[in-house]
């Protein structure tokens, strides 16, 4: 039987676990995408989201789920890598301690690196620039400088045959994002999203993720199957 996968293109997608990597993950698969997904392990404190981006893996069909080793606490320097209270006062106007440094624009360059190999040509991430905690690896100018620089740094890009980020929830409010789960097929329940996970399995309920994540389910309408401590 002919293997009809293989002719679909392939990309590469940086699935934390979260309910946005899930959804962009689900774009990716929606247009038509092999998958390759890619996880971090940098150990944070919050390892849940790692069962979670693997059981999203594996809803999704990925031709691979690689989860890459990768200690961020031999840095520290944020309050998910280093023993600093998880903030529970919610979204304010400065950066919290939850920003881990360089994060994303390490992330997506071993996403790069993974995409080269493999002859990917487009990357998905699930950056979100309206509703998230001021990260300022998650804005556009920031995706937009990366590709550039991927462009620039790859033997595929010198070539001619550059990559892609995309970042479809870029521009998304944590209600359109929660809708678009739905609208996938994906199921929320899946995926994690608290900084400080609680014992029995429980999403603390008043970090920046977890507010952000429970006032966008209210305002699309929709339950949130996640279970909170508060």
């Amino acid at each position: 039987m002919e293997n009809r996968s293989a002719e679909r293109p392939a990309a590469v997608v940086l699935l934390s676990g979260g309910l946005d990597s899930m959804v962009a993950a689900g774009h990716a698969r929606e247009a038509g995408f092999r998958l390759f997904a890619l996880t971090i392990d940098y150990n944070q404190r919050h390892r849940r989201e790692l069962s979670s981006a693997s059981a999203i893996a594996g809803e999704l069909g990925a031709d691979r789920h690689v989860v890459l080793p990768l200690d961020l606490r031999q840095f520290g320097g944020s309050a998910l890598t280093d023993d600093i209270d998880v903030p529970a006062s919610g979204v304010g106007d400065e950066i919290p301690v939850t920003y881990v440094p360089a994060r994303n624009l390490v992330f997506l360059s071993l996403t790069l690196a993974w995409a080269e190999a493999v002859g990917a040509r487009d990357i998905f991430i699930g950056v979100n620039a309206l509703d998230y905690s001021g990260y300022p690896d998650c804005r556009p100018e920031f995706i937009a400088g990366f590709t550039d620089l991927a462009n620039l740094a790859t033997k595929a890009g010198v070539e001619g045959r550059g990559f892609t980020i995309h970042a479809p929830l870029q521009f998304m409010s944590k209600a359109e994002i929660a809708s678009e789960a739905f609208r996938l097929g994906l199921d929320p329940a899946l995926s994690w999203s608290c900084y400080d996970p609680q014992p029995g399995d429980l999403a603390c309920g008043v970090c920046d993720s977890c507010r952000l994540r429970k006032q966008g389910f209210a305002q699309a309408g929709r339950v949130d199957p996640i279970r909170y401590a508060d």
